[in-house]
């Protein structure tokens, strides 16, 4: 709330991406609402996130999401949700949970130092490759 307008990207698209689960566990729409709004979120998540990464050059969205470790299957699920049919609700479902976790190691784990949950060695060195690959420090996300 301190931020107003200018949240940080993370935030925001978490923000749509829990929302999302709410309305999913509420019951309250309808399998195609649910995946509008699914897809909403997903698309704007992929489109902020490798818009930093942008050059003058247009670089192709898949690249940019393998240069943050986006992957490439939630970029094709983006494209299909803007450009194709629509995808299933347990596709977008399965889209959100990776795009949130991915949002929690690479965003909100630094945020709370790393001490967001207890992880495993391997988690831990899947974790350092992220980070290394990634290059998102704080400044990236505002």
């Amino acid at each position: 709330s301190r931020y107003g307008p200018k949240m940080p990207l993370a935030v925001d698209c978490t923000a749509e991406l829990i929302r999302c689960k709410v309305l999913d566990s509420s019951g309250k729409l309808k399998s195609h609402e649910l995946i509008l709004s699914y897809g909403l979120a997903l698309v704007r998540f992929v489109n902020l996130i490798t818009e930093r990464k942008q050059k003058m050059v247009s670089i192709p969205l898949r690249q940019l999401a393998r240069e943050v470790d986006i992957p490439i299957w939630v970029v094709d699920l983006r494209h299909e949700l803007t450009h194709g049919k629509l995808p299933r609700l347990a596709l977008c479902r399965k889209g959100c949970d990776v795009v949130l976790d991915w949002l929690r190691k690479t965003y909100w784990s630094r945020q709370l130092g790393n001490n967001l949950c207890e992880e495993s060695e391997d988690e831990e060195e899947e974790q350092e490759g992220v980070e290394a690959n990634a290059e998102l420090g704080n400044d990236a996300w505002e």
